[in-house]
């Protein structure tokens, strides 16, 4: 089935209202940092959440909350402040392979880029600005700042390299949440800095089967030139705010069964 531009931009419109409410995110991570009221707190929880996303959400929203409480549910001072015995219960810590190691590592890289830095948004826009606003970059960049003090090498691998052609999901999702702001408060809009038009969509095996059903993405591979294929396609619906549409595609595959009986559901709209 071929659709023009403006039945794919109305059909995805309407989806996008749907399912970009807060009725829907009582199950998502984006629920966790909107546990917070701080800036720097949300942001915080919502990479390490971010970072955690992969596997059953029951799990995922779990394991983040026992990180959040075992920062006295205050990220932020406790990053800036705490000292190797604070680290102590963070060594038991396991979510699927990112173990003890991992975390604590993770706080201390956290610790030393809020010690030079206001925000993790400075650090993406400074590979934003060496690069002609390339989002690829700046995530390549963010990792290398990340990983940039003595680590395990095993480490390396929670954060994806978009140079090394990974969708990097998780860390355009955990940007989706940070940059977009719209009427619903689902996404939190507090990177000012950087523009919803340089995000590209947090892409999964539910919003790739979607795109690809509404011919949106033609790549078979959920990579990062899929990404970039997709992004590009979803800008001509909205060249300012092209990544909204996640909110669709993920809720029509997870929500309505869309990649089984996606011809059927033009029918019904």
């Amino acid at each position: 089935m071929k659709l023009s531009i403006e039945t794919l931009r109305d059909f995805l419109e309407e989806k996008y209202r749907l399912y970009n409410r807060m009725e829907f995110i009582e199950t998502d991570p984006i629920s966790i940092p909107h546990l917070f009221i701080k800036k720097e707190d949300r942001e915080i929880m919502g990479f390490l959440t971010a970072i955690l996303a992969w596997g059953q959400r029951p799990t995922i929203l779990r394991n983040a909350r026992l990180l959040a409480l075992w920062m006295d549910d205050a990220p932020h001072n406790f990053i800036l402040s705490f000292t190797p015995n604070d680290l102590k219960p963070f060594q038991s810590f396991k979510h699927r392979t990112f173990n003890g190691t991992d975390t604590i590592f993770f706080l201390k890289s956290l610790q030393r880029i809020y010690r030079q830095h206001d925000s993790l948004e400075e650090v993406f826009i400074a590979g934003m600005q060496e690069h002609s606003n390339s989002l690829r970059h700046a995530i390549h960049h963010f990792r290398n700042e990340f990983f940039s003090i003595s680590h395990p090498r095993r480490t390396e691998k929670h954060i994806a390299d978009p140079l090394r052609n990974s969708s990097a999901k998780r860390i355009c999702m955990f940007l989706r949440w940070m940059v977009r702001k719209d009427y619903a408060g689902v996404d939190f809009g507090i990177w000012e800095k950087f523009s919803p038009a340089w995000l590209q969509p947090p892409l999964d095996l539910h919003s790739g089967a979607t795109a690809r059903n509404l011919g949106l993405l033609i790549r078979k591979q959920d990579d990062w030139k899929a990404v970039e294929e997709l992004g590009k396609n979803l800008r001509i619906l909205d060249p300012k705010d092209p990544v909204k549409y996640d909110f669709a595609l993920y809720g029509l595959g997870v929500f309505e069964g869309f990649n089984k009986h996606y011809n059927q559901a033009f029918l019904n709209t």
